[in-house]
């Protein structure tokens, strides 16, 4: 996603060193919460600038073993508000993980099939290969469409051009470039594989790809914390304000710099830590749909990049299941791995995705090291 600069400059840069009194339940023995808090701190440092990544909300739960939770740093730099561990998050691509969920669902109504091409919905939209292209391989990243996001031409337009594009413009962009490989040949991460997915949705059901994940997901489960803006540009309190460094090296407040349209069912949700928490081990366990469709969620193929594989809009490495967001001032990841039972959420308030594997991957990946050092994820 791309960055956008905004005019509000952050004068004042804090240190991310955990909160005190942020840690809500602490099972660790003392070296074991030492390293974890210490991996924090080395990768918020790494990823930022003059000064660490801003903050953020961590928490690994190993049932019967470990259960920490605890806040780095700062959710407002210009209030000097520490982090809070019921703050709010934009979670990026994490909405795919809702949307693969409500599709999965119509595949166990019979209302289509993950073997039903594009061409066969009539979204009108004369997108490349639509009669090879199925709702898998969109699924699986393995469409061949472009990203719409990743075109120079879209890259060098300002936020009010991105902000003004609908979910169909964004697709009708992509689509005017040529495939980047055919139907099924190989791995490349593309969102607008999700508009196309949202719009299915919508034309099978009758109903808003929101409504949709609210009906069938939000409200069932009690994740009364997540949500999918559709219009309002803003955040729920209490919220991690979003930052990005300028060109100056100065951390901005970009919290709200998008139009929720920008992503929509490619990543426009918010969620906190305690709904993540509930959802990953719903969404990886199967608890949300057949046990059939879950099969074919988990059959993760290979991205060619290390130990990394996807499956239907999930991601696989060293027996951790999950996914990570990247959106304007924010860096998601929530993880759970079946064989252990352990969760590891990760929550930060700055979208800093280079180098591999970017800031919040980097952290699970330590904390990783560090819990389960027999399974490490994301190693090229």
């Amino acid at each position: 996603m791309k960055h956008f600069r905004l005019a509000t400059v952050a004068l004042i840069f804090l240190l991310a060193a955990p909160v005190a009194g942020s840690a809500a339940t602490a099972q660790l023995n003392p070296g074991t919460a030492n390293a974890i808090a210490a991996a924090v701190n080395k990768e918020l440092a790494a990823y930022g600038g003059p000064q660490p990544v801003p903050g953020a909300v961590i928490g690994v739960w190993l049932p019967g073993k470990v259960a920490f939770a605890q806040g780095f740093g700062y959710g407002n730099l210009s209030g000097r508000r520490p982090m809070a561990l019921d703050d709010h998050f934009r979670i990026g691509s994490n909405t795919k993980t809702f949307v693969a969920t409500v599709l999965l669902q119509l595949v166990d109504e019979k209302k289509l099939s993950l073997d039903d091409t594009i061409s066969q919905f009539d979204l009108g939209l004369a997108v490349p290969n639509e009669k090879r292209i199925t709702l898998r391989q969109l699924a699986e990243m393995r469409s061949g469409i472009i990203d719409a996001y990743s075109i120079p031409a879209v890259q060098k337009q300002s936020e009010a051009w991105w902000s003004r594009q609908t979910p169909r413009q964004w697709v009708a962009i992509a689509a005017k470039k040529p495939p980047l490989f055919a139907p099924g040949a190989k791995y490349n991460y593309s969102n607008t594989n999700w508009f196309l997915l949202g719009l299915i949705i919508e034309k099978v059901t009758h109903d808003t790809i929101e409504s949709e994940i609210q009906n069938r997901i939000l409200t069932p489960m009690a994740l009364d914390q997540t949500s999918f803006p559709t219009t309002n540009w803003g955040m729920p309190a209490p919220y991690a304000r979003g930052y990005s460094l300028n060109e100056k090296k100065q951390w901005i407040d970009e919290s709200e710099a998008l139009a929720p349209s920008v992503s929509w069912a490619a990543g426009a949700m918010i969620s906190d830590m305690a709904d993540m928490k509930k959802w990953v081990k719903a969404y990886v366990t199967g608890s949300t749909n057949s046990a059939a469709s879950q099969r074919a969620r988990l059959a993760c193929l290979s991205t060619g990049v290390g130990n990394l594989s996807f499956g239907l809009g999930i991601g696989c490495s060293a027996g951790w299941y999950g996914y990570t967001g990247g959106i304007t001032g924010y860096n998601t990841g929530a993880y759970y791995m079946p064989a252990t039972g352990a969760t590891i959420i990760v929550l930060v308030n700055s979208q800093v995705e280079r180098p591999f594997p970017g800031v919040a991957n980097a952290i699970f990946r330590d904390i990783a090291k560090i819990v389960t050092p027999e399974n490490v994820p994301f190693i090229k």
